[in-house]
């Protein structure tokens, strides 16, 4: 629409390169999907620092993942496929929320496996001259509740909620 409305709007490479970015995403999404159909291997915590790569790629903010806990990185092959594949889906959906409601400066990716249990948060910092709150986001959606659900089906739980300087999300596991 906005080349049929102004071909030399300077948004346009933007908006295009946008457009891209997404359609590969999607398409990567897709197959994914496919490969669980498939019976292939479920993406994990393996993939947590490349979807923070991918999101600091996307975005041009930074993103740091880190991973700590006991025995690192042994803890992970221990755990329920069920479990890792809610660490990435949640982590995945964490971004796609910062993503569409969030202005901050830098997002942190951080997991860290406990005795017995695996925590997982994901948080947006805003720039020290924005106020804090919930950055726009309206909860508005089912992002927050798919979540929440998966967290329960698996024994854990997940809150979420505006911090001082921006928004986070707090997942807790039993391993």
């Amino acid at each position: 629409m906005l080349a049929l409305s102004d071909p030399a709007d300077g948004r346009l490479a933007a908006t295009i390169d946008r457009a891209h970015q997404l359609a590969r995403s999607g398409l990567e999404e897709a197959r994914r999907a496919i490969g669980v159909l498939r019976d292939d291997e479920l993406p994990g915590p393996d993939k947590l620092a490349a979807l923070a790569g991918l999101f600091q790629a996307d975005t041009g903010l930074p993103c740091r993942y880190t991973e700590t806990g006991l025995q690192i990185p042994a803890p992970a092959a221990e755990l329920r496929p069920a479990v890792k594949l809610a660490l990435y889906r949640v982590t995945q959906e964490a971004l796609t929320n910062i993503r569409k409601h969030a202005h901050p400066e830098q997002v942190e990716v951080r997991l860290e496996y406990l005795r017995g249990e695996v925590n997982l948060v994901v948080e947006d910092f805003a720039a020290a001259d924005d106020k804090p709150g919930p950055n726009g986001f309206t909860g508005g959606g089912y992002g927050l509740t798919g979540m929440r659900e998966r967290a329960e089906l698996l024994g854990g739980t997940l809150t979420a909620g505006p911090t001082g300087h921006g928004f986070r999300v707090d997942l807790r596991i039993p391993a």
